[in-house]
């Protein structure tokens, strides 16, 4: 399941959106502003967005039982994706269509001024949700720069915020200026052009959301740096002689699946076998917390050669 800080950050990207919504759809009904409007559409789309992230994160909590033995983890990657999905079909389709729609039949805007003080507004507690998404991140990505931190986290709702306030804090940005020319040059196309533009924005972060979250889903691997580690602690081990191989997999943002073969010295008794396997597991639990399930396969060098090519497919083409 997601850590509660990343809950927190859902819960205050959800407040925020809902209210911003309400306010964004309410001065575009009035002024007829389609940049707000696409504004209004987008602050929906993510309170919805966000609520679908926190039931996925309450489903993710679901022990395991015997038609999940490894839980329900990786169910906060699938709502995610979904998350994905909606903002570039709802998001980024309203918000271009109705562009477009103003460019073809532009109109004056009208009460101007609602449309900044609502602006402003959002822009405070948009800015607020964000800064809690980047406070977050900064706890978890280390030395990893921002970009680095977004490809290869496994908090998927902290991504998913995190990209959906950079976009929101845009597009209120390009909402306002494109207000401002509208007023200065009296050109209403250009409100059209910038709910176009918004569109677009949005279909960028769900393209990035769609790539990030598909990989999650059909599963990853820990960070190099925990496999290295794991590795070492097997290598550092008297009683083997070799590591054959070590598999991870993400079944939630804290739940590491960890299958590992090793071979171990031919002088080693039954009994040191399990005694060591036991030690291994608490050792590299203790290391990495996020480990929950770990499955040591005793095999040998040769044996797992074996087994590994007999796996692989043939190559060989067979002429009649």
């Amino acid at each position: 399941m997601a850590s509660a800080g990343s809950t927190k950050v859902v819960l205050i990207a959800f407040g925020g959106n809902a209210l911003i919504a309400v306010s964004k759809l309410s001065a575009a009904a009035i002024t007829g502003s389609s940049a707000m409007f696409a504004e209004g559409v987008h602050s929906v789309v993510d309170s919805g967005n966000q609520l679908l992230l926190l039931y996925g994160i309450k489903r993710s909590a679901k022990p395991a039982d015997t038609r999940h033995p490894f839980g329900y983890g990786m169910e906060i990657y699938f709502w995610s994706f979904v998350v994905a999905v909606l903002l570039f079909s709802i998001g980024a389709g309203v918000s271009i269509y109705e562009g477009i729609s103003k460019i073809q039949h532009p109109h004056p805007v009208e009460s101007p001024y609602i449309n900044f003080i609502v602006l402003g507004l959002a822009m405070v507690f948009e800015g607020y949700a964000f800064w809690a998404a980047i406070k977050q991140m900064n706890a978890q990505r280390g030395d990893n720069t921002v970009l680095q931190y977004i490809r290869r986290s496994k908090d998927a709702p902290l991504v998913v915020v995190l990209l959906e306030d950079a976009g929101a804090l845009l597009g209120l940005m390009i909402a306002a200026l494109s207000l401002v020319l509208v007023l200065v040059l009296d050109t209403p196309e250009l409100d059209g052009v910038a709910s176009l533009v918004i569109g677009l924005l949005l279909a960028f972060a769900a393209v990035v959301l769609f790539i990030e979250t598909k990989g999650l889903l059909i599963g990853e691997a820990v960070a190099p740096a925990v496999r290295a580690g794991i590795n070492d602690i097997l290598q550092s081990h008297a009683k083997i002689l070799a590591v054959n191989e070590v598999m991870t997999m993400h079944m939630g943002p804290e739940d590491v699946f960890c299958a590992l073969s090793v071979d171990f010295s031919d002088d080693a008794s039954s009994v040191e076998v399990e005694a060591a396997i036991s030690n291994l597991e608490q050792e590299i639990k203790l290391a990495y917390p996020e480990i929950k399930r770990i499955f040591i396969e005793a095999q040998s060098v040769l044996g797992h050669a074996n087994a590994a090519s007999s796996e692989a497919p043939s190559n060989t083409e067979h002429n009649s």
